[in-house]
């Protein structure tokens, strides 16, 4: 679950986690704070360690007592061709707002690969960053697992 009020920008090298594919947007991120009163802001690397990647930001000095939602949650599945099995023509994101533990919202976001395109997207800005980032990271990690076969197909 990655803090709402985080606008990820790039993924973030070596941010010390221990499992960094675990983390809620697949990966760590640097990005920018979008808390009221602190736009803009760029978080420290503990902040970014602590909070901003992993929800649940109750000790940030930055998150707003009164919020909609603490955290964002996601998950992934894929989408293929009927006839071109093991290709992946949509990836479908589903997004998981929570306050308190629970979920406040919920839904599903789709990305057409072939056209580069989001289907279906989010409202708010922040969730829909997140998503990308989360999608990013989750055709990373597909594209490595995907490697190692073809380079045996081709021996």
């Amino acid at each position: 679950m990655a803090c709402p009020f985080f606008m990820p920008i790039e993924k973030l090298e070596g941010g010390n986690w221990l499992h960094a594919q675990r983390l809620p947007l697949g990966c760590g991120w640097s990005g920018r704070c979008t808390a009221p009163g602190h736009e803009g802001e760029t978080p420290s690397d503990e902040e970014l360690r602590e909070f901003c990647n992993l929800g649940y930001a109750g000790g940030c000095r930055r998150i707003p007592r009164e919020r909609a939602f603490d955290s964002v949650r996601f998950g992934v599945r894929t989408l293929g061709g009927g006839a071109e099995k093991g290709i992946v023509q949509r990836v479908q994101i589903r997004y998981v707002c929570e306050r308190g533990h629970c979920p406040v919202e919920d839904g599903f976001l789709e990305f057409d690969v072939a056209s580069g395109r989001w289907q279906t997207g989010h409202r708010d800005n922040r969730v829909q960053r997140m998503a990308e980032c989360f999608l990013a990271a989750y055709m990373d990690k597909r594209k490595k697992r995907e490697e190692p076969v073809a380079r045996l197909g081709s021996l």
